[in-house]
């Protein structure tokens, strides 16, 4: 490799840590060793590694600890770092918690060579993409353009870099601006700019709904829920299932139907009007208004 990639390998067991440092390194990639996860952490801290290859089950931090460590928000490591879990036989039940955590892949020990081999190779190619990907939003904003939003003043700099530091991640965002500058736009942007990008992106505008029907339009309603109910459908929540869910023009939304939706951000859970069963949300909410919420 002409710029060889790093990779940390955290491991309690000396004779299996040096084992695969060697093997590894065989392989052209830079290495880095740990005896446990509170080292592994120093360690990636100081060294910043592009791959991580640790074991589960070790003294003073464990490997879902360490894995923990290194996907949190202000770690200072890149969040492509890509963790790669060894686990013994019938520890299968933690790998898949590992990876429910973020973990790019894990590989069961005694640990077969060719696999670990294409499993690095993977996540090295993974790495350049995204680092390939960065370069191209970088020239993107210093050129005035990001996703359909385009401008080069200080101003547009300044919101580029905050939807680039929200867009990953799965809060709640209030966008306000006067009607005709873009704030479908914003919302578009945080959505293909998010880990939610291939699933929907539905808009609702709450001032073109009358009041009389905006909560069946949002929670859906069962059949027979009110006159004219005559089958059951499904609501903005629902059609936006996994993927994000835009209310322009928050403000015009009657106060009533604001509470309900308070409490499903709070709860992350739906009840269809007419249903006594509560249902798991899935949703990213993004809002929209014209109005400086601090005046109302």
């Amino acid at each position: 490799m002409a710029n060889p990639l790093k990779v940390l390998i955290v491991e309690d067991e000396p004779n299996a840590l040096m084992g695969l440092a060697e093997l590894i390194s065989g392989w052209g990639y830079r290495t880095e060793t740990a005896r446990d996860g509170m080292e592994g952490w120093e360690k990636a801290v100081a060294w910043n590694p592009a791959i991580v290859v640790t074991d589960l089950k070790m003294p003073r931090m464990d490997g879902i600890g360490l894995l923990t460590k290194l996907s949190e928000e202000g770690s200072g490591l890149s969040a492509s770092v890509a963790v790669v879990v060894l686990t013994a036989m019938g520890s299968i039940e933690q790998a898949v918690d590992a990876m429910k955590l973020g973990a790019y892949d894990f590989l069961q020990k005694p640990v077969d060579a060719t696999r670990l081999r294409t499993i690095l190779a993977n996540a090295a190619r993974q790495r350049e993409t995204e680092i390939e990907l960065e370069v191209a939003r970088r020239r993107l904003r210093e050129s005035g353009v990001l996703g359909g939003l385009v401008g080069g003043s200080k101003v547009m700099r300044e919101i580029f870099s905050l939807i680039e530091q929200i867009a990953p991640s799965n809060v709640s965002v209030l966008i306000t601006g006067e009607s005709g500058t873009g704030k479908e736009l914003v919302a578009r942007t945080l959505h293909n700019l998010s880990p939610r990008k291939t699933q929907p992106f539905v808009a609702v505008n709450c001032a073109a709904i009358p009041e009389t029907l905006i909560e069946s339009e949002i929670f859906g309603h069962e059949k027979g829920a009110f006159t004219g109910a005559l089958e059951r459908r499904a609501g903005c929540f629902e059609l936006a299932s996994g993927g994000t869910l835009l209310l322009d023009e928050l403000a015009e939304m009657p106060l009533g139907t604001q509470a309900k939706l308070l409490r499903v951000l709070e709860e992350r859970k739906l009840r269809r009007l007419g249903s006594r069963v509560e249902q798991d949300i899935d949703v990213r909410v993004l809002a929209a208004t014209n109005h400086d919420p601090d005046r109302r």
